[in-house]
């Protein structure tokens, strides 16, 4: 008896035993299946938790402090999110920008973004239209932007180049020049005003030049501001003739040569690498070999507005106020980068022309803000009132021209810069300089019907 109940307490002992082991063993086998469930679901999540961000060039021709303040927004970009990281990749121009994007192109192998724009190329298909992607941001608010900047971005009638920031070319003069010789800023209303008063602070030593009264930029365009002042066009209202040999044009153009060249009052730099040119002239200013300049509103970033002042471009007597081109300066995304590339493009394209980020670009580097809000911003207006040099760019782009769009894809554009270095650079009169730019350039437009 004993021995049989000894045996079964064995028994039921074993068997609790086994139930037990048995019960352990469903347990583990279920928080085990759970386990596995567990990291399968997350792996399958893992691929979205940690994607990488897309990685995108974008392209821009900016020197000097232009390029160091664009850095620092691309810093500011790649730091305040995780989606995409934007590496700039720079240019010695815009020229160069585009010539190099042309390349690229044809390659097939293109930046996700790029400061430049071109019209006829978003003609042809190389540029991708970006409202759909403006529609996806509804913040985005297009209708904050300077309606005339966002138009000049549009190509029948869709939005392909968006505005950076706003440019136009204004006077910087030497304060202590200008002391010297008793001549006041608020006098020079025309250019002859501008050609007298360069006269008189012109100084010559042994028969040379060592003080020039102004610096022109090199090139078409102060040139081209200057007539559209006088009330010359490119065009004829109808868009069919070529009118860059009119009165308004040879006269304008022929008095600048004659200041360069005869009258030694004024001079320019030219050629060398990029920008170099532009840097010799407000060198020339800053070391007062040069009493002052005309040059972009972009320009201030890299000015000492203690030595320097600013105003606006003049008119001619008779005629008015001076209506120089006030103009966008756009990005725009190329055709060919993927979706991808396009959607991460764009996101950073509108945070650099938010609203506090066109304050601070307009603040940092003197271009005009493209967004009205900009000028509401409290860092913006205080900066304003300390720097009465800042609202020059905004004052005269107020009544200014519109950028010529060129039909023929630029062969205007290159007939009148090649004006313009005969007529700057060597020497050749306006009207033999002109008129052949004219057969050049009508040629072209007729080629176009």
């Amino acid at each position: 008896m004993f021995l049989f109940k000894k045996g079964l307490a064995f028994a039921v002992v074993l068997s609790f035993i086994l139930l037990t082991a048995c019960g352990t063993n469903s347990v583990q086998t279920n928080k085990t299946a759970q386990a596995n469930e567990t990291t399968a679901a997350a792996a399958n999540l893992k691929p979205q938790e940690t994607k990488e961000p897309v990685t995108i060039e974008f392209w821009y021709g900016l020197g000097g402090k232009l390029g160091e303040n664009m850095k620092t927004l691309i810093d500011e970009f790649n730091a305040s999110q995780k989606e995409v990281i934007v590496k700039g990749v720079v240019q010695a121009d815009y020229s160069e920008t585009e010539q190099k994007l042309q390349a690229a192109i044809a390659a097939g192998k293109v930046p996700a973004a790029v400061l430049s724009s071109n019209v006829e190329w978003a003609r042809k298909g190389y540029f991708a239209p970006m409202d759909e992607m403006m529609k996806q941001y509804p913040n985005y608010n297009k209708e904050d932007f300077v309606q005339t900047f966002l138009a000049q971005g549009q190509v029948d009638g869709k939005q392909y180049f968006i505005p950076m920031y706003g440019t136009t070319q204004v006077m910087y003069y030497r304060k202590d020049l200008f002391k010297k010789y008793g001549i006041k800023a608020e006098d020079l209303k025309t250019w002859e005003d501008l050609a007298a008063a360069a006269a008189k602070m012109t100084e010559k030593s042994n028969g040379k030049t060592t003080i020039y009264g102004w610096e022109p930029m090199w090139g078409r365009d102060n040139l081209i501001d200057a007539v559209l002042s006088k009330g010359g066009r490119i065009l004829s209202e109808d868009g069919k003739t070529v009118m860059i040999d009119s009165p308004e044009w040879v006269e304008t153009w022929d008095l600048f040569r004659k200041w360069i060249h005869e009258d030694n009052i004024m001079r320019i730099h030219s050629g060398g690498n990029g920008w170099e040119y532009w840097y010799k002239t407000i060198d020339d200013v800053m070391k007062g070999k040069a009493a002052g300049y005309t040059g972009s509103s972009g320009d201030q970033g890299d000015l000492d507005f203690t030595q320097l002042g600013a105003m606006e471009q003049p008119g001619w007597e008779g005629i008015g106020e001076g209506k120089p081109v006030a103009g966008a300066v756009m990005a725009g995304i190329p055709a060919k980068a993927s979706d991808e590339e396009k959607q991460a493009a764009f996101k950073w394209l509108s945070f650099f022309n938010n609203s506090k980020n066109t304050a601070f670009w307009s603040m940092k580097t003197g271009y005009i803000a493209v967004r009205q809000s900009a000028l509401k911003d409290p860092a913006f207006i205080t900066y304003s009132e300390q720097n009465p040099q800042s609202k020059i760019p905004l004052m005269q782009a107020a009544h200014g021209s519109e950028p010529f769009q060129d039909p023929t894809g630029g062969k205007i554009n290159d007939a009148l810069s090649i004006a313009a270095d005969k007529v700057e650079i060597e020497n050749i009169p306006a009207a033999e300089a002109l008129k052949e730019a004219k057969e050049v350039a009508q040629k072209a437009l007729d080629n176009m019907k």
